[in-house]
């Protein structure tokens, strides 16, 4: 009984996954690979769409403008960045990269929002007085212990009368 769930379970899973694999291979991938971080940081894209003899391109970004494009670590691979502006509200960005002979290829990503830059207050001032509060939260604790030691000296024992 328990060898049967278990070839069924592996049934569905296997069937699920079959059945993913024309989405995927309809979705087609563009061939363009965008890392992007919070706004204002630097977007790297690279591509091997443009061929292995093509050693240069341009790109450009509905956001952050023209770029360029030059081969990358390995050949056929064309890398190029820009920066995203400081003003960019998160939503999506499209790059266009252009490669020699007629090649041609759109992508677009969605840009998050910027991560918060500094400390977080939390009450207790900012986040560089922290001797204050490890002395202070070092001063409970051992209280806390010293409590506990003596409530356990002073229990009352069974074998008293």
């Amino acid at each position: 009984m328990g060898i049967t769930r278990v070839g069924i379970g592996i049934g569905l899973i296997a069937g699920a996954l079959a059945l993913q694999i024309p989405v995927a291979a309809a979705a087609g991938d563009p061939g363009l690979d965008i890392r992007q971080g919070a706004h204002g940081s630097t977007v790297t894209v690279s591509t091997t769409a443009c061929g292995a003899d093509v050693t240069y391109g341009k790109g450009e970004s509905e956001l952050a403008g023209a770029f360029h494009l030059f081969e990358g670590a390995s050949k056929g691979v064309l890398t190029g960045e820009f920066t995203v502006p400081e003003g960019s509200s998160a939503g999506t960005d499209t790059v266009t990269v252009k490669c020699p002979p007629r090649t041609r290829i759109t992508d677009s990503y969605e840009l998050t929002a910027r991560r918060p830059d500094g400390a977080v207050e939390a009450g207790f001032g900012p986040a560089g007085n922290t001797a204050t509060q490890l002395a202070l939260g070092a001063a409970l604790i051992t209280a806390a212990a010293a409590g506990a030691l003596v409530r356990m000296r002073h229990r009352p024992s069974a074998q008293r009368n």
